[in-house]
């Protein structure tokens, strides 16, 4: 009996002790991404600012020669719609960093959550110097001609979410995978739509880092699953595609950053 205790107490404190680092960790990212979306909202309203002035949407901008976007533009649809997407994606990157037991899909999750989230402050900083909602009356993806009801292409639905929330820690690992790569191939469109409709260099140089990330990082999953001998997820054929022209847009703003 005595026997049976001391091995109970050991296995506890072994568990104790290996959870301990996940919590911190979980805690620190936790952090890190507050003070991402503060300092985000910051700087995406400074540098608004800096291309609006004080001018209400529709008005003309003196000395700059660009107008705040309209209540409808490309500009104020595209944030609201990216905003929601990327969402998800940090929602789907914090279960499975606190799930996984691989330390490279771990690193890769929270990569994911702050700069999606960081960029998701620096759109609503966008939203608010441009004197707009954060949310639009119309459905997602209108700006695009692609008016869309329910969820958008490649997002993962609640039963999804729910069987990663659930999963083990190596099936959490590859369903992450399988779920975030149509998730970021969605994405990517939208920020393409945007570039060829938007003169605003802010929303440029966002949108380029979007497709330049996510196109990077799409590689890499593809690479994890192959490693795992799981399948790769075929294309989104629902997410709307864009011209080449728009590929080359991509290019020349890519290194402007988020």
């Amino acid at each position: 009996m005595r026997g049976s205790l001391q091995k109970a107490g050991h296995s506890q404190e072994k568990t104790s002790k290996k959870s301990a680092p996940l919590a911190r960790n979980s805690l620190i990212t936790a952090l890190l991404v507050v003070g991402a979306v503060a300092l985000a909202g910051v700087a995406g309203a400074v540098v608004a600012s800096l291309f609006s002035g004080n001018e209400t949407a529709g008005e003309g901008v003196a000395g700059t020669g660009l107008m705040a976007p309209a209540e409808d533009s490309a500009e104020a649809g595209f944030a609201r719609d990216m905003m929601v997407h990327h969402a998800q994606a940090v929602q789907m990157a914090e279960i499975v960093r606190d799930e996984t037991e691989s330390e490279e899909i771990r690193t890769m999750a929270a990569d994911i959550a702050l700069t999606q989230q960081a960029q998701i402050g620096q759109m609503q900083g966008w939203l608010a110097v441009w004197g707009l909602p954060a949310t639009g009356t119309g459905p997602a993806m209108t700006w695009m001609g692609h008016p869309t009801e329910g969820r958008m292409p490649g997002m993962a639905s609640p039963q999804e979410l729910d069987e990663l929330q659930r999963a083990t820690s190596e099936e959490a690992d590859v369903l992450f995978l399988q779920l975030m790569i149509p998730h970021h191939e969605a994405a990517t469109p939208m920020a393409e739509a945007v570039l060829e409709e938007t003169d605003r260099p802010e929303v440029e140089r966002l949108a380029g880092a979007i497709i330049a990330s996510q196109q990077s990082e799409i590689q890499l999953m593809q690479g994890l699953l192959n490693q795992r001998g799981a399948s790769v997820p075929a294309e989104d054929s629902s997410a709307p595609s864009t011209s080449e022209h728009s590929h080359d847009a991509a290019s020349s703003h890519a290194h402007g950053g988020a």
